[in-house]
């Protein structure tokens, strides 16, 4: 089981602590282990070597030989946070080894079992999510040196060479840049709480800096990141089997439920960063964006969303700067949210770039396999993407205030 959250009263200062997230690393998870005990080395023997076994045609046969593995030596939180990445990217590749066009429809019980025991234990869905792929996914070559992409390597991988290392490991780094601003949200909500300006107005600043930290950690993207390897190599891999016209009716788990069950693929939305930015500054979207992110929040480590949850829960920052009045803290409020606005700007860019731009070039190509042409406009995570990513910028725009407010 995921350690347990205690939901906050109003009155108790926020603490990252209480809900698993670290002062150093945010919501990535601190060291993870690379490695799970003997009894499952069959599990790890098979996801080490993913790349290989899916680019030769040979992963849905060793899985079909797998056996069926007791999760009860899963003794530590650890253990079963890599257990489930594990399980998880093995299922990713079973389902799309064949690409887009010959997906699986049923996973074998050897693996639909343990993995769904695993998820349900964690309370994830059985699934690759982005705690999987980013933040249980990472480790330092030198364990003394700085986290930085030359410091870094992946634990689990998929075909698509560097760029799927430069695409997992920028967007650790991204995770990693929103730490001050994490620290920011809980010193600028205890600032609300003892009515504190000068802290509140500190607190601001370094949620600024923050988020243009963020964009700057995503501009790497395209250091290491090639779009075409991306969207015709990487993206199925990371694709659900819901909202996806290439699998309508989901995914059979054997042994768990004669019904195929669905569930999206990863998504950026999945990461618990910018819905606790958007809490905190008050931003609200439209009913069908916030549908999609609040079904994404069940895709996070229940103690990430129950921080999401008790933010929104706590007095609003917005509220308590209109009471105050024109001042630095409104002028500090306005910055953060003009910050937010370039990153979903840039953030749309990146979009554009890996995903419509390159699907143009995919078809100009001719290329049908095995480029997933059903999802050509659409995130992972099964969206429309460029209209949502665009609908989600300009409610954070409408939430700037006017300083006569």
């Amino acid at each position: 089981m995921e350690p347990q959250s205690q939901s906050v009263k109003l009155e108790v200062p926020l603490s990252l602590g209480r809900y698993h997230i670290s002062e150093e690393y945010g919501f990535l998870l601190p060291n993870p282990l690379e490695d799970l005990p003997d009894h499952y080395k069959p599990w790890m023997e098979i996801a080490l070597r993913l790349p290989h076994l899916i680019e030769n045609h040979q992963l849905q046969a060793h899985v079909y030989r797998m056996p069926l593995l007791d999760c009860r030596f899963l003794t530590s939180y650890r253990e079963q946070r890599l257990a489930h990445m594990v399980l998880a990217a093995i299922t990713m590749g079973f389902v799309w080894q064949e690409g887009e066009g010959q997906p699986q429809k049923v996973l074998p019980r050897s693996l639909a079992i343990p993995f769904v025991e695993v998820s349900r234990n964690l309370g994830l869905p059985p699934i690759l999510v982005h705690s999987d792929l980013v933040l249980t996914n990472w480790t330092k070559r030198n364990p003394k040196g700085p986290l930085e992409i030359s410091n870094l390597e992946t634990i689990i991988s998929f075909p698509g060479g560097e760029s799927l290392r430069g695409f997992i490991l920028v967007t650790v780094l991204v995770e990693k840049a929103a730490v001050p601003g994490l620290k920011a949200l809980v010193q600028g909500m205890e600032a609300i709480r003892q009515h504190s300006q000068d802290t509140l107005l500190e607190a601001l600043q370094q949620l600024r800096l923050s988020i243009q930290d963020i964009t700057r950690a995503l501009a790497q993207m395209h250091d290491y990141v090639d779009p075409d390897i991306f969207y015709s190599v990487i993206r199925i891999f990371l694709s659900g089997w819901k909202d996806n016209p290439a699998m309508p009716v989901g995914l059979v788990y054997e042994g768990v439920a004669t019904e195929p069950l669905k569930y999206s693929g990863g998504s950026a939305a999945q990461s618990s960063v910018l819905h606790a930015f958007d809490e905190f500054l008050g931003i609200e979207h439209c009913k069908e964006s916030v549908g999609f992110l609040h079904r994404m929040r069940d895709y996070m480590p229940p103690s990430h969303k129950a921080f999401l949850e008790d933010l929104h829960a706590a007095p609003s920052l917005r509220d308590y700067i209109l009471t105050s009045g024109p001042g630095d803290c409104l002028m500090a409020y306005n910055q953060c949210v003009e910050a937010l606005v370039e990153l979903r700007s840039y953030h749309i860019n990146v979009v554009a770039r890996y995903i419509i731009s390159a699907a143009t070039r995919a078809r100009s190509r001719g290329l049908t396999h095995p480029s997933p042409h059903a999802l050509e406009d659409r995130g992972t995570g099964g969206t429309a993407v460029l209209s949502f990513l665009k609908s989600v910028r300009e409610k954070t725009v409408e939430a700037l205030l006017c300083p006569g407010a």
